[in-house]
């Protein structure tokens, strides 16, 4: 009997310190200004999201597509630019992008080492300060990351760390700065819901100027270069294309109606960015290929990025098609173009996040916003400046980068370790026995 008493009394206090629980946190979602304890609960889930983007969904992803001698290369890539860029975006990358605005150009210090960064509410928003900062730290961590696929195979670890330090903050900080954290792009009035411009441009173009700066691998266009596990890579397609919901949806900062407008456009332009590239490439090849959908809907995704809250169904399955072969028609120029952009960033993320970041000026007609052929023909210029200051910033910014790296420790392996692969030259690990 004391026993059966001490148990209902324990359950009396859980119920009620439940019921309390709840209680307070209907009260605090209630307050202006105060914890929205579901909008919290969201922007969480989608950072974790983000994070699987990274590891495993990026690493997968690309490990894939390289030579098996490369593969844990590849990987190492994205891994230490996640663990990497997390620790400079704390010490300095969060201040300098979302810090108090400075001539429109730069944030200030105030946020050096996070101070001042804790669980009161960022503005504007029912989520902490913290947790905002978290969500924008993953999308540095694979803006980063995404480019290593233009140099995949041929760049020395050492130079590759350097870099991915020297580009976030010199390049990813200031031009989030410029489009979300109150610099002159965002004052103008330029959309750029998830990171069309900040994260796809950025990596795109930046990867563009690391492939021809870099030149091309040994043996290209002569050796074959095949991917050497594509289960693999689709694996990464998969995981890339569940956290996409994440990196869209979560850019609502909350759990309303725009992130459910977010989430709906993103699965739309995915699923249309794989039919349309499958088609392209079936009728230009005679067959289509799975490398082909899983790279198409990788091109939905990221063209529908920027106007993911800002477009309806209907204008994110036209864009998603447009994405597919136009993307598609891009990696097959770079051949004639003559530059080696091993995993396709430039096609898929440069062309692809310009795309998205012009349509959404025409196509714009959810949340309060509307583009040109929903009144509003003024937008399509903001979005057309925000896309060609973008590219300009991040071309000439990045080739100093690769310069002084160049001269610092070197870009480029040996002949001889290229010959070996990544995994044996650099990190002394073979991935397949």
């Amino acid at each position: 009997m004391k026993q059966i008493l001490c148990f209902f009394a324990w359950s009396a206090v859980v119920v009620a310190s439940v019921f309390c629980g709840v209680a307070d946190g209907w009260a605090q979602d209630g307050l202006p200004g105060a914890i929205d304890t579901g909008d919290t609960a969201w922007i969480l889930v989608s950072s974790a999201f983000v994070l699987c983007m990274v590891l495993p969904g990026l690493a997968l992803f690309y490990g894939g597509l390289v030579r098996s001698k490369n593969v844990l290369g590849t990987i190492m890539h994205t891994g230490s630019i996640l663990c990497l860029i997390s620790l400079v975006w704390v010490l300095v990358g969060y201040s300098l992008a979302f810090g108090t605005d400075v001539g429109g150009l730069i944030g200030g210090l105030e946020f050096l080492g996070l101070m001042g960064v804790g669980e009161e509410v960022y503005p504007g928003t029912g989520i902490p300060h913290l947790v905002f900062m978290v969500f924008q730290l993953m999308f540095a961590a694979i803006t980063v990351a995404l480019i290593t696929g233009s140099f995949a195979e041929r760049m020395k670890f050492t130079a590759l760390l350097l870099f991915a330090v020297l580009w976030s903050v010199c390049i990813y900080s200031p031009l989030a700065h410029w489009v979300w954290g109150g610099g002159w792009l965002g004052e103008m009035g330029a959309l750029d819901f998830a990171g069309g411009a900040v994260v796809h441009i950025s990596s795109g173009f930046g990867a563009l100027v690391c492939a021809m700066v870099l030149g091309q691998r040994k043996g290209h266009g002569v050796e074959p270069m095949p991917p050497h596990n594509l289960p693999m890579t689709v694996l990464g397609t998969g995981l890339l294309w569940f956290g996409w919901f994440g990196f869209n949806a979560g850019s609502a900062l909350g759990a309303n109606g725009g992130a459910a407008s977010a989430f709906v456009a993103t699965h739309i332009a995915a699923c249309a960015g794989g039919i349309g590239w499958m088609v392209a490439e079936w009728m230009r090849s005679g067959k289509p290929t799975v490398l082909g959908l899983a790279s198409g809907v990788i091109a939905g995704l990221a063209t529908i990025t920027p106007g993911a809250g800002f477009l309806g169904p209907l204008s994110a399955l036209l864009l998603g098609l447009l994405a597919g072969a136009l993307c598609y028609g891009a990696v097959v120029w770079k051949t004639k173009l003559g530059y080696d952009d091993s995993l396709d960033v430039v096609g898929i993320h440069g062309v692809g996040g310009f795309t998205g970041i012009v349509a959404t000026g025409l196509l714009a007609s959810v949340g309060g916003q509307t583009g040109l052929l929903f009144g509003n023909p003024g937008q399509l210029w903001i979005q057309l400046v925000l896309g060609v200051a973008s590219i300009v910033f991040v071309m000439v910014g990045t080739y100093i980068i690769l310069k002084i790296v160049d001269v610092v420790v070197g870009l480029r392996v040996t002949p001889e370790e290229e010959s070996v692969g990544l995994d044996l030259s650099q990190h002394n690990e073979r991935a397949y026995s």
